[in-house]
């Protein structure tokens, strides 16, 4: 006879992953796709993470996703809003400067998991 195993924990998957770690940037900050994917441990999964963004929308629980931003503070992910300046309305909301598409004070304002969560 065979033992009984264990109930399998709850399956997640790298856009969950993703999603959760977004869910801690604090308000008035941002994050990239790059530090999100480096610390999830994908040192190259910037792309899959902004796959996960576009995916936001269908989680669970709200994802703030406006607060990811590539490498340099670019909004690049202001097109897969319901408007073009949807993304730009949300990190203004925020008190979040945006000019010509890109945070002012990006360095400033840039939260990195890899240190903010230790």
């Amino acid at each position: 006879m065979k033992p009984p195993t264990a109930p399998a924990p709850e399956s997640r998957n790298f856009f969950q992953d993703v999603h959760e770690v977004v869910r801690l940037i604090p308000a008035g900050r941002v994050s990239t796709y790059g530090a999100i994917a480096h610390y999830l441990g994908a040192r190259h999964g910037a792309r899959t993470v902004g796959y996960a963004m576009m995916a936001a929308h269908t989680a669970e629980q709200y994802v703030p996703a406006h607060r990811v931003l590539n490498r340099l503070g670019h909004l690049t992910g202001r097109l897969h809003y319901a408007t073009p300046f949807a993304m730009q309305e949300a990190l203004e909301a925020e008190g979040i400067r945006v000019e010509e598409d890109r945070v002012v004070e990006f360095s400033k304002l840039f939260w990195d998991p890899s240190t903010e969560l230790v």
